[in-house]
């Protein structure tokens, strides 16, 4: 299976095929401060299975170890990597061209998240 996906303006695209490693809803701060939502939604990509397909996207640093891309032309955030995380990529996503088969299987830093948001999903609640 193979998946697409995109920037705002088009110019930072990607794919990737095969299965992602995990999917989930991230409530941490700094994710919430990034995107400006009160929470986001990855899929972590293993290394090897992906490629940009568009132009490169710019990376912001946002902590020791953690690199934030994001579209140079128009802003979109489109991908999360983290040396706790050396084996993958986290995708965006609502950037997915195709959503009809994404379904998150976990909320994570659930203990980071805004009040003012009610859920009522039954997924996982994990802290941190």
């Amino acid at each position: 299976m193979s998946q697409t996906g995109r920037c705002l303006c088009g110019a930072v695209s990607f794919t990737y095929d095969g299965l992602e490693n995990w999917r989930a809803h991230c409530h941490c701060e700094s994710c919430r401060r990034q995107t400006a939502s009160p929470f986001t939604t990855f899929m972590g990509v293993p290394h090897g299975a992906w490629q940009w397909t568009g132009a490169v996207p710019k990376v912001y640093e946002s902590s020791p170890g953690v690199r934030r891309s994001f579209c140079a032309r128009c802003g979109s955030p489109v991908a999360f990597e983290a040396d706790s995380f050396p084996d993958e990529i986290h995708f965006y996503a609502a950037l997915l061209d195709t959503h009809t088969d994404f379904e998150p299987d976990v909320h994570v830093h659930w203990d980071e998240r805004v009040n003012w948001v009610e859920l009522s999903d039954k997924l996982p609640r994990r802290p941190g």
